[in-house]
């Protein structure tokens, strides 16, 4: 009789060969992820450093950077009928924002030929331009939407002008206001309240009569018309553009309608709508009156827990890419000092900061 021997694993073999893949796998996948994320990271990073060329590219052209949206400009509240204008902002047609007017410059010049400037953005001429998705003004690492969004009013539902909603392209790419913010505030409130010191939280009061830039002292506001010489801490040391995820509320690459509001996605103790200017714009704080529950004015640094729909908020893990005023991009992590963040973000209040302070 022969005695044949029988290869093959016995069932603690297999159970140990088994543990073994498995814990290969578990070591693998974050390696694997992680590559993915600095994939993302970079495609976003080479997003941001389009638009900021672009923004340069324009200010070449027209000798001065981009609005950060454009608007029938009043000092009294008054306008024309077909300029649409939103009694308490003062917002109005046509409502342009400053990454449709640097369309040319990121080569997309045959959806910019293709819009009607002269008419408001929700103007039926523009109303199937003003939709499209474009993967320039896209985060891959957003988890939230990407298609075009209805815009909505205070209440939450779908905004109409003339009896139409509006449907806008996205996008997870926001312009620096600067410290402060002119939002709701900017039209028939005349007075305003501005930080003037960050550290000592000194304030003054200002007459606003519809004009942003006695506000805003960053590079992007309402009808804005900044040139290098008004960036007097450096183009080198001033925010210009930020990320800003869906997963948080709705932007756009298309501009700001009267009477919109922007909407979190999800609620905290201190967030809630916003006025239409943050479809396109953000700012770092603190703003005149923009107090936390404790009372203490607030700065909102990228993925701050406040989440504003007016801040900078990113998916990118421990922090978010930004566009300095040179074309830079650079990462800047959640943790970076609150003081630092707001002394990057305005444009001339004299702040010194290093580069190795962040």
């Amino acid at each position: 009789m022969n005695n044949r021997t029988q290869n093959g694993f016995t069932l603690v073999e297999l159970l140990v060969v088994i543990a073994i893949i498995g814990i290969l796998v578990g070591l693998l996948l974050p390696a694997v992820q992680a590559a993915r994320e600095s994939a993302r990271r970079m495609q976003c990073s080479n997003n941001l450093k389009q638009l900021g060329l672009a923004i340069h590219s324009y200010s070449s052209a027209h000798r001065v950077f981009p609005s950060g949206y454009v608007s029938y400009a009043t000092s009294t509240g008054a306008a024309p009928p077909g300029a649409n204008i939103d009694p308490v902002t003062w917002d109005a047609a046509p409502g342009w924002g400053w990454a449709a007017l640097i369309l040319p410059q990121i080569e997309q010049s045959t959806i910019s030929n293709g819009l009607n400037f002269e008419r408001a953005i929700w103007n039926p001429v523009n109303a199937k331009l003003v939709q499209a998705q474009l993967s320039v003004f896209q985060c891959p690492s957003v988890s939230g939407d990407q298609e075009p969004f209805e815009v909505l009013d205070e209440s939450g539902s779908p905004l109409q002008i003339g009896g139409r909603t509006i449907t806008l392209g996205r996008s997870n790419y926001v312009a620096s206001h600067g410290q402060e913010s002119c939002w709701g505030e900017c039209g028939s409130s005349t007075t305003g309240v501005v930080f003037t010191n960050i550290y000592t939280s000194e304030t003054k009061t200002v007459r606003i009569d519809g004009d942003a830039s006695r506000v805003a002292d960053g590079p992007f506001y309402r009808n804005s018309k900044v040139r290098f010489r008004d960036v007097t801490d450096g183009t080198t040391n001033t925010i210009f553009l930020g990320e800003h995820s869906s997963r948080l509320s709705e932007k756009t690459w298309v501009g700001v309608v009267p009477g919109a509001f922007t909407h979190p996605r999800f609620r905290t103790p201190e967030n809630g709508p916003d006025a239409a200017a943050t479809l396109t714009l953000v700012h770092a704080g603190p703003s005149g009156g923009e107090l936390d529950i404790t009372g203490a004015p607030i700065i909102h640094p990228v993925n701050f827990p406040t989440y504003h729909v007016g801040q900078m908020f990113s998916e990118h893990p421990g922090g978010g890419q930004v566009c300095f005023g040179d074309g830079s991009v650079r990462f800047i992590a959640e943790t970076v000092d609150l003081y630092i963040w707001a002394e990057l973000c305005s444009m001339g209040e004299g702040e010194v900061v290093s580069h190795e302070d962040f």
